[in-house]
């Protein structure tokens, strides 16, 4: 291997080097950071918000946006122990059925609302920067008015299983996590669909002269990510056991970051969904290791500010577009 080779690898592993001295220095001045209990712990808590991350990726690469997500997934909690409440709780619906029509419901609501947003974009010329920001008013509204400011608990014992679960020694909303991730590796590498995503991103007009679809690309990825953001929901709301329209606060900013730290461009056409899945994790690393150290609340958002900006700095830099 030639030195011009080992420098292209190093500019673009430049990221998981971060990561991995990261690691490394965490191993040796955070005790109990190096334990299978808080490695397991650390992808658990990066796996909800980490899913929505993957198809924030697919969103940025065509060059929108969606501030709404961290709502979506108030409001998806919400709405499935709502209707589980009603169908079992008021009405006698036998429990499983009422969690399955429950979580159905609240899928093809997030994804019917995320089609919305991308409807406005395309028939309306309304930047999704706009509807998105609406929508994240709209959406935490919704969760309130649904649980009239107080957490509704109707889920049954096991339904707990797919937020706080486990296979083996593996949480189960990371084998969810990792799921989601290998299926849009898989569209956004091998299928026509994710060599749409990045031609309409990088130019959407040469896109449309080239017979590609501009509308219904955008449409459908704002649909997929407000799916993915409604399933976080249910996750999260299993392992609360509850639906609560405070949750999930300020997820909107933690997901674009773990994206834009991965590489991608708000400018659109570019990003990698293996970058975004390294970046989840090296939040996720980056607030665990400096919580075992004991670092001041105040500090923590100094530090991790300075470290997501230095990091986006790198991704950014000549060198490493290259």
């Amino acid at each position: 291997m030639s030195t011009a080779d080992i420098r292209r690898w190093l500019r673009s592993g430049m990221l998981e080097i971060i990561l991995l001295a990261l690691c490394v220095f965490l191993a040796f001045k955070a005790d109990g950071f190096l334990t299978t209990r808080n490695l397991l712990g650390i992808l658990r808590n990066v796996s909800m918000p980490g899913v929505i991350a993957l198809g924030m990726t697919m969103v940025i690469i065509a060059g929108e946006i969606d501030l709404s997500v961290g709502s979506a997934v108030a409001l998806s909690g919400c709405l499935a122990a709502w209707i589980i409440q009603f169908l079992a709780v008021r009405n006698g619906m036998a429990i499983p059925v009422a969690v399955a029509i429950a979580m159905i419901a609240s899928l093809a609501v997030g994804f019917g609302i995320g089609c919305i947003s991308g409807l406005l974009r395309v028939r309306f010329r309304v930047p999704t920067f706009i509807s998105t920001l609406a929508w994240l008013t709209v959406l935490r509204g919704a969760a309130e008015l649904i649980t009239n400011g107080f957490p509704i608990t109707p889920f049954p014992q096991w339904y707990n299983f797919l937020g706080g679960g486990h296979v083996g020694i593996i949480p189960f909303p990371a084998i969810i996590f990792l799921a989601v991730f290998a299926v849009i590796q898989v569209l956004m590498s091998f299928t026509s669909f994710g060599r749409a995503l990045y031609a309409v991103g990088g130019n959407a007009e040469a896109a449309r002269l080239s017979g590609i679809s501009v509308g219904r690309v955008k449409i459908l990825v704002m649909g997929i990510v407000a799916f993915l953001a409604a399933l976080s929901g249910l996750l999260q709301s299993s392992q609360i056991m509850s639906g609560s329209a405070g949750t999930a606060v300020g997820w909107e900013l933690d997901v674009i970051s773990a994206v834009i730290i991965g590489g991608a461009s708000l400018m659109g056409g570019a990003g990698r969904v293996w970058s975004t899945l390294v970046g989840v994790i090296f939040l996720g690393v980056l607030v665990n290791g400096m919580t075992l150290m004991n670092v001041s609340e105040y500090w923590q958002h100094v530090v991790r500010g300075g470290l997501i900006l230095t990091a986006v700095l790198i991704n950014l830099s000549p060198a490493a577009r290259k």
